[in-house]
């Protein structure tokens, strides 16, 4: 794609047409006759994605890759956590991509190098990045051919592995992304005692820690309640020990921190529900640390499956959602009603629920269905 995208009257048919019908739109011949109408439309989609995912990039002089670039690239909210704790004199990213992570890490570091083989895709960035003012040393690049030349060593090496197999289904096996990690991890350490590494949310925890050597750290990064990256820390230096870090971004929710296996030995105490009950966001839920929660807190469980807790008095640190709740008989809830609805270890689903109940959806107060030891149980926010 050329720099024709960039042309104003281009731009100014491209943001005239934000809300078109792209489907409508493609069996149009372009006004443009240096632009295609496939490539009008990949930049429509690029922009309906920035203002979701990286609204920084919705300026003059951008210019947006095909869709499963976008797919891959990291959040400006994912990306900004993690310029906050990153920093050094030189940074590589060695795999590129959209290069959203690289720009935010890159306001931390003097020198900056991107690698990438996509050779369009690397000009895009190229590209963008002098409309942005950010300078980087850009190498279009396979990354294997430049492990074996490197001789540089760095602060933070950043990587994030394409997780679509050559049919472009998508995989999470390490062994499996793009570039094989388990295959240059031995590398990756020995060119910096800071390697990053950006995976699926649906990655589990235990095989990482099984397969990869060096792990320092864990990073569970959510937005909103909902978990959007696994990050990875190799370091030659680890003592062996990883600490944990459980992120829920967009909330006022506490930062939870602990050492990768201490859920293994942790206890919980069990109980019926009392004034407060605690719900852990989906960062906690995925780091799978139920009993440790319950210690650590000291909240009691309702049930070992249910992942609900509860206590007399309110703790303000637990982070997840914290709700003034009483047990109530089904006969108390009344039709028509509007409730938010939660379905913990419980037989029917939200939707179940509301339709034997009659329930409408939304609204300020909350219904828990779940178990405790005792079985099952109604509770109704107060």
């Amino acid at each position: 794609m050329g720099n024709n995208i960039l042309i104003q009257k281009v731009q100014e048919f491209i943001n005239a047409n934000l809300h078109s019908d792209l489907h409508a739109l493609l069996l149009k011949k372009s006004p443009f006759p240096d632009v295609t109408m496939q490539e009008i439309v990949q930049q429509i989609k690029g922009k309906q994605v920035a203002e979701r995912k990286f609204p920084f990039l919705l300026q003059d002089g951008i210019i947006f890759p095909p869709q499963l670039n976008l797919e891959q690239s990291s959040s400006e909210k994912t990306a900004l956590y993690k310029s906050s704790i990153l920093n050094g004199t030189k940074f590589i990213d060695l795999t590129s991509g959209f290069g959203i992570d690289a720009y935010y890490l890159s306001q931390n570091f003097d020198e900056i190098t991107l690698i990438e083989q996509n050779t369009e895709l690397l000009n895009i960035v190229e590209s963008n990045w002098r409309a942005l003012g950010r300078k980087a040393k850009f190498l279009n690049l396979r990354l294997e051919d430049f492990l074996n030349e490197n001789q540089e060593t760095f602060d933070v090496v950043y990587l994030d592995p394409a997780r679509r197999d050559t049919q472009k289904n998508k995989v999470f096996l390490l062994e499996d992304l793009s570039p094989n990690i388990l295959e240059i991890q031995d590398h990756l350490v020995s060119m910096s005692n800071e390697v990053v590494i950006k995976l699926s949310p649906l990655i589990d925890l235990k095989y990482l820690v099984s397969v990869l050597k060096n792990i320092s750290r864990i990073d569970i990064i959510a937005v909103k309640n909902d978990v959007k990256e696994i990050v990875v820390f190799l370091s030659g230096k680890s003592s062996g020990k990883i600490d944990c870090h459980c992120v829920n971004l967009e909330s006022s929710e506490p930062d939870f921190v602990f050492r990768f296996g201490d859920g293994e030995v942790a206890h919980s105490e069990y109980g019926e529900p009392e004034k407060f009950i605690y719900i852990p966001n989906h960062s906690i839920l995925k780091a799978g640390v139920f009993n440790l929660i319950s210690e650590r807190f000291q909240l009691k469980k309702l049930h070992p499956n249910s992942h609900i807790y509860t206590s007399h008095e309110r703790n303000n640190q637990f982070p997840g959602r914290i709700l003034e709740m009483e047990v109530v008989d089904s006969k108390q809830i009344k039709k028509k009603e509007q409730f938010n609805i939660i379905s913990k270890n419980y037989p029917l689903k939200p939707e179940e629920i509301k339709k034997k109940y009659t329930l409408k959806d939304g609204g300020e107060h909350y219904l828990i269905f779940t178990q405790s030891k005792k079985g099952k149980i109604i509770l109704k926010s107060m």
